[in-house]
């Protein structure tokens, strides 16, 4: 079995699901490890962000692709950054 590590922390649980999805739909070997701890209601997820996916080292930069590309896609049509004078 290969080994896996930390890929990136997520905000949500939404952002975790629909990550979740799209790197099941690609076939990328990986896990979602959620920080909520009942104990403390929740509060770690607060501090430290919903929890983090990881996976093995060889799809780093395909999970980090899907992530940012999840990010643009969610932006309203009003946050496109301005052009440069001209």
């Amino acid at each position: 079995m290969e080994p896996v590590e930390r890929i990136a922390v997520l905000d949500s649980d939404v952002q975790a699901r629909v990550l979740d999805a799209v790197l099941t739909d690609r076939g990328i070997p990986h896990a979602m490890r959620s920080y909520h701890c009942s104990a403390y209601d929740g509060l770690f997820q607060q501090t430290s962000g919903w929890g983090h996916v990881e996976a093995p080292a060889r799809f780093r930069d395909e999970i980090l692709a899907a992530l940012e590309g999840m990010g643009e896609a969610q932006k309203p049509p009003g946050d496109v950054p301005p052009e440069g004078p001209g």
